[in-house]
């Protein structure tokens, strides 16, 4: 498809998900850099507020990752078992309500991000983190042992929407130590990350290491 246009930021671990699917799904597609945090996001961006990723697809604008790795599936004509279908959007809806804030935006962002920028992270944000990430990684360990998503080999938009979460979670060095105690997680990690989904989509996601 040629019709298609991303609007993202590189450091947003949605936009790669929306990537990973957009990848998945074998499409083509232009992409637009916006920083959300710009005071013009809104208007840049096309999201009410402000918000990446869009996918603009003709003259139609689709926002919110879950509803972008849906259409992706729709497109690759992805056909799943009930269960499967449930699963995926477990996934979903676990990393978007419990998962990103502690593990991307206190975890990753003061563990990982704010050192390699220069700027001083706050120990009590990455505790906070920590702790609260715990059941989630818990619940996700869970769903991976049952083998129905999250299984490295066959992938879906579980894989899509997880993976950039974790492979900024893990960067941090406590991170990388809590998935580690999820040995299913930490092997299905293992697998995906050498997959070109994951490894296309990379480029520009992280600033250099601190």
């Amino acid at each position: 498809m040629s019709d298609l246009r991303l609007i993202g930021y590189r450091y947003s671990v949605y936009t790669r998900a929306a990537r990973m699917g957009l990848h998945l799904a074998d499409c083509v597609y232009a992409y637009d850099e916006v920083n959300p945090f710009d005071v013009d996001a809104s208007q840049q961006t096309g999201h009410p507020l402000g918000r990446v990723p869009v996918l603009l697809i003709g003259t139609a604008s689709l926002y919110e990752t879950a509803a972008i790795l849906t259409w992706c599936d729709a497109t690759r004509d992805w056909q799943a078992t009930a269960m499967v279908e449930a699963r995926a959007a477990q996934v979903g809806g676990i990393v978007d309500a419990y998962g990103y804030w502690p593990m991307v935006r206190r975890v990753y962002s003061h563990g990982w991000f704010r050192p390699a920028i220069g700027e001083a992270p706050d120990q009590d944000e990455i505790a906070t983190g920590l702790k609260a990430s715990e059941p989630v990684l818990d619940m996700l360990e869970d769903i991976a042992r049952s083998g129905e998503v999250l299984t490295g080999s066959e992938l879906t938009r579980a894989d899509c929407h997880l993976a950039p979460m974790i492979d900024a979670f893990q960067r941090a060095p406590e991170g990388a130590e809590a998935l580690a105690k999820r040995p299913t997680l930490a092997g299905w990690f293992d697998a995906i990350k050498t997959t070109d989904t994951f490894t296309t989509t990379a480029y520009g996601a992280f600033p250099e290491g601190p």
